[in-house]
């Protein structure tokens, strides 16, 4: 190659990369490290029902996890241990449809409750090839445990909302899953 410079396409350097971002407008420093959720714009993000329901989902499911670390469990452990209870004899196949779960996770979290002795597979007599499953009473036990906890993390929404803005915020919820699952 010799005494040729080979330029590499995309890449800016350094210098070049100043020039640019010197007209770029920022907020002092201070300011941005102080910026909250409120401050966030959320920009054309804020028409859209997904990004927000995501942004609630996110901030209940972080509450959940530390609330659960102490039983060592997956995240989903719960769900499923619900599902099971309110389905006894249900295949993996249906409940991880009836609860949108990804089949292969809940292989694994059906394992884990198996091993701990929380949830039991048996063998369903009008199809041996399905198994059917079902929550010991260690399991339904832990299960109501869990539920309640997993109901004191949803405690911000029951205190800030009313009691009719509270069923209205289910129905609704439940309402727009509906519809967007019959949707094409």
């Amino acid at each position: 190659m010799g005494g040729h410079k080979q330029q590499r396409r995309g890449n800016v350097g350094f210098e070049g990369w100043d020039r640019i971002l010197s007209t770029v407008e920022s907020p002092e420093p201070a300011t941005r490290n102080e910026v909250t959720d409120r401050d966030l714009q959320l920009g054309l993000h804020g028409q859209r029902m997904g990004f927000r329901v995501r942004r609630l989902h996110h901030l209940l499911s972080q509450r959940v996890v530390d609330a659960f670390a102490p039983y060592g469990l997956r995240p989903g452990s719960l769900t499923m241990m619900v599902l099971i209870s309110a389905n006894p004899g249900y295949s993996q196949v249906e409940l991880s449809r009836i609860g949108n779960l990804d089949k292969s996770a809940i292989v694994t979290i059906v394992d884990e409750l198996e091993k701990r002795g929380l949830a039991i597979r048996g063998r369903s007599s009008s199809d041996r090839r399905r198994n059917s499953l079902f929550l010991t009473a260690q399991g339904e036990k832990l299960m109501k445990e869990m539920h309640q906890l997993a109901m004191a993390t949803e405690q911000p929404l029951r205190d800030g909302l009313s009691a009719a803005e509270f069923d209205q915020l289910f129905e609704l919820l439940e309402k727009a899953r509906a519809l967007v699952a019959v949707a094409p």
